[in-house]
């Protein structure tokens, strides 16, 4: 009977050896990325065997190549990297993967990536700081119209639980492959909410993030299929489906949370398809929300969409126009590739007299320019006397 415990206890003590060494080699460790206080930004990544190595992601329109030291070492340094919160991943001979020296990352449709902040004016809002903190939950919810039980993302401002006072809601929609998850992963939601309540720049609200693919129950990995792959090729987007069964999530909310079940308590507001969501379920609704938000809206349906949501566009927005909501706002950056529809979209709006509020901005079609429109949109709503 000593031998086997003998055995046993050499085996546990090499296995724990053996594990010790691997999490306490320091000889491959690294730092990256590393960023310095003028904006300075070092990537390194350990790849003795590799022939090209470069680092690409939305803080630059074009990768960047890093140079190998004699241990098989690549770098490179980036100066002057605005103040944002980015993603990015190596290529290393044409194998595209995410930062292994940093444990931050969010994924995107179907891929991940890792993530970087440049502190400054801009990030400010995008960081957690020692002040209230809403809370965000995921509640699922049964969809009558398409005959689904769906999951959405609900964020309450602190101080929900505690308040007898009913809320506005704010439902904030994603875009062509994103989830319940993408406006809190990649467009740094809650911590956007936090800051701007805490400032008293934003009334306290609800905001509300479903899923907008009505093919789907949830996000990647969160129903009964399993961990399969994402994808966006989905047969009813952009179709009016959704919009239509938009009401279910409302009803939901209503029934649920404390809200201001009225017009002047909601606003609807979107990125690129969640700015097409938001568009159509705003003027097939006209009597639902008084506050609209197209962040480079998609405007145009799909190709093969028959629905008579989208031939009686022009009727539906002349019925919410009648009843004018209090917001209407258009955010869109100069190199978008759907500038031009939105162009195009405005004069519609301009001929007939249809008052909204637009901002250009700089960019294009990238989270950069959506978490500052949220930021532009959210302090105009539910203001008194607004």
């Amino acid at each position: 009977m000593i031998k086997p415990l003998i055995f046993s206890l050499t085996l546990l003590l090499t296995l724990s050896t053996v594990a010790q060494q691997s999490f306490n080699s320091s000889s491959k460790s690294l730092s990256s990325p590393i960023v310095d206080e003028n904006g300075n930004v070092t990537f390194s990544i350990y790849a003795p065997n590799a022939q090209n190595v470069s680092v690409f992601g939305d803080f630059s329109g074009s990768p960047a190549t890093l140079v190998s030291d004699t241990t098989g070492l690549w770098s490179v340094t980036l100066s002057d990297v605005a103040p944002e919160y980015y993603i990015y991943q190596f290529n290393i001979d044409g194998l595209k993967i995410a930062d292994p020296s940093n444990p931050y990352t969010k994924r995107d449709i179907s891929t991940t990536w890792s993530t970087l902040m440049v502190p400054g004016d801009v990030t400010e809002n995008y960081q957690v700081k020692d002040i209230p903190h809403g809370s965000v939950t995921h509640v699922w919810y049964d969809s009558p119209s398409v005959d689904s039980r769906r999951r959405m993302a609900v964020y309450t401002p602190a101080g929900y639980s505690d308040n007898s006072e009913p809320y506005p809601v704010l439902y904030l929609l994603h875009g062509m492959g994103g989830d319940e998850e993408a406006w809190l992963a990649l467009g740094r939601t809650q911590q956007i909410m936090d800051n701007l309540i805490a400032q008293q720049l934003v009334t306290p609200m609800i905001v509300v993030m479903p899923n907008g693919n009505i093919d789907l129950e949830a996000a990647p990995g969160e129903t009964s299929e399993g961990f399969v792959k994402p994808t966006i090729q989905l047969p009813h987007t952009m179709e009016g489906t959704y919009e239509h069964s938009f009401t279910d999530i409302v009803s939901f909310v209503d029934s649920v949370y404390n809200t201001i079940p009225s017009k002047n308590g909601r606003a609807v507001a979107g990125l690129s398809m969640g700015g097409f969501n938001s568009l159509n379920i705003s003027a097939l609704y006209p009597d639902m929300f008084d506050y609209v938000g197209l962040f480079s809206a998609a405007i145009n349906p799909r190709a093969n969409a028959s629905d008579a949501l989208f031939a009686d566009r022009e009727k539906l927005l002349a019925r919410q126009f009648e009843t004018a909501p209090k917001l209407y706002w258009i955010g869109i950056g100069k190199d978008d590739f759907l500038y031009d529809d939105n162009v195009k979209f405005r004069n519609l709006l301009d001929s007939n007299g249809y008052k909204y509020v637009y901002h250009e901005s700089d960019g294009g079609h990238s989270w950069k320019n959506w978490r500052k429109y949220l930021q532009l949109f959210a302090p105009l709503l539910f203001r008194a006397g607004s």
